[in-house]
């Protein structure tokens, strides 16, 4: 369904009056900085000079990184989990678990160890936001991800529902290698990339940097205010 909307032109005339100007009716030209930093940081370092900086990183964000091989994510996956005390695990509704030999470990759930596995189901509606809340575990996947402050970026959809990351105890990112980029400069041009090619871009995009955390009282950092307790980020060797 579309909106209408009504007396758009009178609205604008009577603010661009308020700024005492016209109103401008034609586009406006992308100045040309003298000085973008923003791209220099970082520029021509390697996926292995990225890793480096992102681990940094993850130890002053009080997330945990992890690398492994393709072949060994499912090992390195129960390892993590086991760690956190098992589950309930709450996963998204996605096909890259299965392509990436995750399959068999979430479907049969963890059967010698009785650990519960639940799916994202987009035709249960608000039942989900109930299961995530009392899974123990989160493992979902970045997107991109940015090197200099340890962010990961979910797309969320359907079957990617948000809460999987905001609402268990414990929270798992699957990084590819791939997907590392030196800071959110290059995440939101590979952003806008995948919209200029026709690929899906949710319009709720989630930039995710450790477990939660807040520093407003005092500045004295807390760390598990409003999300996840802890977070690890688990690096998969995919190039």
């Amino acid at each position: 369904m579309h909106g209408t909307i009504h007396n758009r032109k009178r609205f604008l005339d009577k603010v661009a009056s308020s700024l005492g100007r016209p109103r401008n009716t034609t586009s406006v030209e992308r100045p040309a900085y003298k000085f973008q930093p923003q791209h220099e940081i970082y520029k021509g370092a390697s996926q292995d000079e990225l890793l480096e900086v992102l681990k940094t990183q993850c130890l002053k964000i009080h997330t945990a990184l992890h690398e492994t091989k393709l072949d060994q994510l499912p090992e390195k996956v129960k390892e993590i989990v086991e760690s956190y005390g098992g589950g309930p695990v709450m996963t998204w509704n996605d096909e890259r678990y299965g392509k990436w030999g995750l399959g068999e470990l979430l479907e049969n759930e963890w059967p010698s160890e009785n650990v519960e596995v639940r799916v994202w189901d987009h035709t249960k509606g608000d039942e989900n936001i109930s299961l995530a809340e009392s899974a123990k575990v989160a493992i979902t996947i970045s997107e991109v991800t940015l090197a200099e402050s340890g962010t990961v970026t979910h797309f969320t959809n359907r079957d990617r529902g948000r809460s999987v990351s905001f609402l268990p105890e414990n929270f798992i990112a699957l990084v590819p290698k791939s997907s590392i980029v030196p800071r959110f400069t290059q995440a939101a041009e590979w952003i806008r990339k995948q919209h200029l090619e026709g690929k899906d871009v949710p319009s709720c995009i989630n930039f995710i940097t450790g477990p939660s955390n807040s520093a407003d009282i005092e500045l004295n950092l807390v760390v598990g205010v409003h999300g996840p307790v802890r977070a690890a980020y688990i690096v998969v060797e995919d190039l």
